[in-house]
């Protein structure tokens, strides 16, 4: 109950006070929203720039992926051709042998 008794009293003296002092306020919002205005700027500026690098990143992040595939890519088939050597090798031979 003391809470809404103090809640009632404060918004009467803001109603009060603000009707006294609307020059003053007028005026501290004059040079307040200025300085709102730059601080909003440089905070969308500072997100739009972290959103870039992350989506920078992001793509870095990609294309490593699409690199280490195409890495394993070839060494499987580097493994395959060295297979596919061996056996040509044990073809040869088994020719040479068979052949008087």
């Amino acid at each position: 109950m003391s809470l809404l008794i103090g809640g009632i009293v404060s918004v009467i003296l803001g109603v009060i006070g603000f009707s006294l002092w609307w020059i003053d306020f007028i005026m501290i919002l004059r040079g307040g929203i200025p300085i709102l205005l730059i601080l909003g700027g440089v905070l969308a500026v500072y997100v739009g720039l972290d959103a870039m690098q992350d989506k920078i990143r992001e793509e870095r992040q990609k294309q490593d992926e699409k690199l280490e595939k195409a890495r394993q890519e070839i060494e499987q088939v580097k493994a395959q051709a060295d297979q596919y050597r061996e056996e040509i090798e044990k073809l040869r031979e088994q020719s040479k042998q068979n052949t008087p």
